[in-house]
């Protein structure tokens, strides 16, 4: 009886309230416009990085793989999945670890300013499309995509939501993440700006993170690109870096270099929930 009684507690889930945490590691990296395979290796020592320091996630910005309005992308991109998801898949195999990244994905002549959560077997647990694409920045603009891309799925860490950058501006997509109930929010941001505008154009991204982490009441991390644009209407603009992480109330709990490479690991509160 008493052995049976053991049995049934360690399948029992958790109680609501109670406290746990992930260790996450916030990858700003350099990306430089078309450079691919330059662009995985930087993604690739940063995540050594984040192996050496015991993360289990590693957060990495936006376009991170050909550049974020990089007009280039309609002709380098691919599929998703495919061959720069494929080679994200095995990274995260070979050093254990959950990614969250944004990668231009080419569906047929449609070119989409994407994300995905890839789980450290290398699976592809979700993909969103960016549905605020800008279409005035890049001629043609990225396919928008569409809400059924908002959302947040169950991982071994948890319940994690996603969205891209811009996307964080409309509060019925952040209402959409908010209803998903999620544990924890990964958002790869390209938040640029011309060069005189940094580092006082943080604190918009800050002020806008720390406002969304507290509508759902779930930790954000807001990974940034660093480096120039070189290619597309924004050529000229910089990345200022500023990455940063807030609690689910708020709090800012750290913020990464201003317009440098920066990677920084953190143990990252989380609370249980009842679904």
């Amino acid at each position: 009886m008493r052995s049976a009684l053991i049995a049934l507690l360690a399948l029992a889930p958790l109680s609501a309230a109670a406290p746990r945490s992930v260790r996450v590691a916030i990858c700003q990296i350099l990306s430089i416009d078309s450079d691919r395979d330059g662009n995985f290796r930087r993604i690739e020592y940063a995540l050594e990085t984040a192996r050496s320091g015991g993360a289990v996630i590693a957060a990495f910005p936006e376009s991170a793989i050909l550049g974020w309005e990089n007009p280039d992308a309609h002709r380098l991109a691919t599929p998703i999945p495919g061959a720069d998801s494929d080679r994200i898949a095995a990274l995260a195999k070979k050093y254990g670890l959950m990614i969250s990244i944004g990668l231009d994905e080419k569906d047929d002549d449609r070119l989409y300013d994407s994300a995905i959560l890839v789980d450290k077997n290398g699976r592809v647990l979700w993909k969103h499309r960016k549905l605020t694409v800008l279409p005035e920045l890049m001629d043609p603009p990225y396919a928008e995509g569409t809400i059924d891309g908002i959302g947040a799925v169950d991982t071994e860490w948890g319940r994690i939501g996603m969205l891209i950058c811009a996307d964080t501006f409309g509060d019925a997509h952040a209402e959409r993440i908010r209803a998903s109930n999620p544990d924890l929010v990964l958002i790869p941001f390209g938040w640029a700006a011309e060069m005189d505008k940094w580092p006082g154009h943080s604190k918009s991204l800050e002020n806008l993170v720390v406002r969304r982490s507290k509508e759902w009441r779930a930790p954000v991390v807001a990974a940034n690109l660093v480096g120039l644009m070189t290619h597309g209407p924004w050529k000229g603009q910089t990345f200022g870096g500023a990455s940063l992480v807030a609690d689910g109330s708020g709090n800012v709990i750290v913020t990464l270099r201003d317009r440098d490479v920066d990677v920084r690991v953190i143990d990252l509160p989380l609370h249980s929930r009842a679904r």
